[in-house]
């Protein structure tokens, strides 16, 4: 073990899992994993956030919430990896592949790798699971994903999430591994579905929040959301994602509690959108940049997607909320069933 990691490992219990990223969604799932009896190391590229995580805080990220001893906490990447048997990548989507380059030499062959951040690279429009088969050949690609606040998770209240492989028996047997009391997993082998709900739910998120705080009410609202689940059924489709996957907890579900509540950044950023709010400073939105690319990804492949290239083109400054919603309410009428 490196001198810079703080804590200690447990012995004889679980698999080694390693969480990188030290925010509150790496923190949280850190503390899922030690109560689902794992020997947890967690890397944070911050050394006030190691040294506060052994401390038994982090209050930048997760002010309130007590973190219970035994998470080996460490600025060593190196010292993160060594001898995993699990990697959970809980860095922003838009990092994930800087983050894999330094990576690459100390995941063990063979651990899985789980993406726990969610959307679509900015510049090439690749899937997160497109990264790491590219930056890690050698090892298997797993999502994990669903509604859930990361505080909820690190405070132990119930929550139920998805985690996804290719192959229907590694999902299987991760989901089975991360299960503990209050964290109930479930297993899909549509990796793909569970990527796109997640990536898309956080645009829609964003429009949420944005109607909300330009204060067009409820009724606009779940309108939005619904229309909204339609272009999530629309671009999945086109990438292969089984609709079965994406009425589930990883599209749907998650799309509801994300659209629903100010816990999420997402709807926090549209929120501040709508009500004409600085935006500068407010913590990362990961729909913010994955907008943009959406609406590219549906132009180039003729999918209507109207509401994600409002929101794209609200946050390029190109339309105002108003003119968005002009728009789109004076779009050619059509049956509701047509996908």
């Amino acid at each position: 073990m490196s001198a810079k990691v703080t804590g200690g490992r447990k012995s004889g219990s679980g698999w080694g899992v390693a969480v990188l990223g030290g925010g509150a969604w790496g923190t949280a799932l850190a503390l899922a994993m030690l109560r689902a009896g794992h020997d947890v190391r967690l890397y944070a590229r911050d050394t006030e956030t190691v040294a506060a995580i052994a401390r038994g805080e982090n209050p930048r990220y997760l002010p309130g919430i007590r973190i219970a001893p035994g998470i080996a906490a460490t600025s060593d990447m190196a010292a993160a990896l060594d001898g995993a048997d699990c990697v959970l990548a809980v860095t922003p989507a838009q990092s994930l592949r800087a983050v894999l380059a330094e990576a690459r030499n100390h995941v063990p062959q063979g651990a899985p790798l789980v993406l726990c951040a969610k959307g679509i690279e900015r510049d090439t429009g690749a899937l997160l699971s497109a990264i790491v088969a590219e930056s890690l050949p050698g090892n298997p690609v797993a999502a994990l994903s669903g509604p859930s606040f990361a505080s909820d998770v690190a405070s132990g209240l119930p929550t139920a999430v998805v985690v996804a492989a290719r192959e229907g028996d590694l999902a299987a047997e991760l989901a089975a591994r991360f299960s503990a009391e209050n964290l109930r997993c479930y297993s899909s082998a549509d990796l793909i579905g569970v990527e796109i709900g997640g990536a898309l739910k956080n645009v829609f998120a964003i429009a949420a929040g944005a109607v909300t705080g330009a204060g067009l009410g409820a009724s606009a609202q779940a309108a939005m959301v619904t229309r909204g689940f339609v272009e999530l059924r629309r671009i999945g489709a086109a990438f292969g994602a089984r609709p079965e996957t994406l009425m589930g907890l990883s599209g749907l579900g998650d799309l509801l509690l994300t659209c629903s509540s100010s816990q999420s950044r997402n709807f926090a950023y549209g929120l501040a959108l709508g009500q004409g709010k600085p935006l500068a400073g407010l913590p990362l939105a990961e729909g913010v940049p994955t907008a943009g690319i959406a609406a590219r990804i549906a132009a180039e492949r003729r999918i209507e997607a109207p509401i994600i290239s409002a929101v794209a083109a609200i946050l390029d400054g190109k339309v105002t909320i108003g003119q968005a919603v002009t728009a789109l309410m004076t779009r050619p009428l059509k049956t509701e069933t047509d996908i």
